[in-house]
């Protein structure tokens, strides 16, 4: 197996593995992230005649979104088990206009130029290859089309992530992964969207951070999202013994005291959102 299909394959398995925490905590993302895909839904200028593609879809955000705005929506991930809870979510909102299906991103089971539009949320940083991956979600796309990618700004400005993350790593004496490896952090660098969309041939690349605050009841709420939903911060846990984890719980949760506010945990959050015409 070549390394490219075998960092795909272990995003398979993380994310089937996940899938339960995302179709739990559901309804809590989506508000999150709310705003997020609102800004791509209206950089991809999505029409009423569209057909869009959403790559990395997960349980079906943005997609099942835009499907209330376009002809018809085809959503792909390369997890099995997240394409299943999409697929309900559409019934569950009698979308039929809406598909969810198995796909890698770096390699689209479409023709050239299917689609009006595309968006990724969330999505191109975990690809094998965000380069390749991009220029093949280019492929499938119209000319004229619209693509718009999101990805989490700089750490600094997203410690619903890094306070975790930052604690168990210390915890567990982790070593930082390589910088090119999957993960949470890896298109944060300014202007990396824009640089993905022009190397795949796009023109007129617009690219705003979105901000907003995420919002959790306790610091015991944080960490069950954590948990249940971060999988690079939940994963070095997995495998602990339980006084291990309850240590890591306690650290964390000392952690948010400094976004503690009238019982509750607010962080803020930072995510670029870029797209560029074929």
């Amino acid at each position: 197996m070549s390394s490219t299909n075998q960092t795909t394959e272990q995003q398979r398995q993380t994310w089937n593995k996940f899938s339960g925490g995302w179709e739990k905590w559901d309804e809590w993302v989506i508000n999150w992230l709310a705003p997020i895909g609102s800004e791509l839904l209206d950089q991809a200028e999505i029409k009423p005649t569209d057909r869009v593609l959403d790559v990395s879809t997960g349980t079906g955000e943005p997609g099942l979104t835009a499907a209330t705005r376009a002809a018809q929506v085809v959503a792909t991930d390369v997890a099995e088990d997240m394409v299943e809870i999409a697929g309900k979510n559409a019934q569950t909102r009698e979308l039929k206009n809406f598909e969810a299906k198995v796909a890698d991103a770096e390699s689209l089971p479409f023709s050239d130029g299917e689609f009006d539009s595309i968006v990724c949320r969330l999505g191109v940083m975990y690809f094998a290859n965000p380069t390749a991956g991009v220029k093949e979600m280019a492929r499938v796309l119209k000319p004229g089309g619209k693509m718009a990618l999101a990805a989490w700004s700089e750490p600094a400005k997203n410690p619903w992530a890094t306070t975790a993350a930052g604690t168990i790593n210390k915890l567990l004496d982790l070593p930082a992964p390589p910088p090119d490896t999957p993960g949470v952090f890896r298109c944060s660098q300014p202007e990396l969207l824009s640089q993905f969309l022009e190397q795949a041939d796009l023109k007129d690349i617009r690219q705003v951070e979105v901000i907003g605050e995420s919002i959790f009841d306790s610091p015991e709420h944080y960490w069950e999202f954590v948990m249940d939903v971060v999988a690079p911060v939940a994963t070095p846990l997995s495998n602990a013994d339980d006084q291990t984890r309850e240590r890591a719980k306690q650290a964390v949760i000392e952690a948010t005291k400094p976004f503690q506010k009238d019982d509750k945990v607010v962080f803020p959050y930072a995510c670029w959102v870029a797209s560029g015409q074929k």
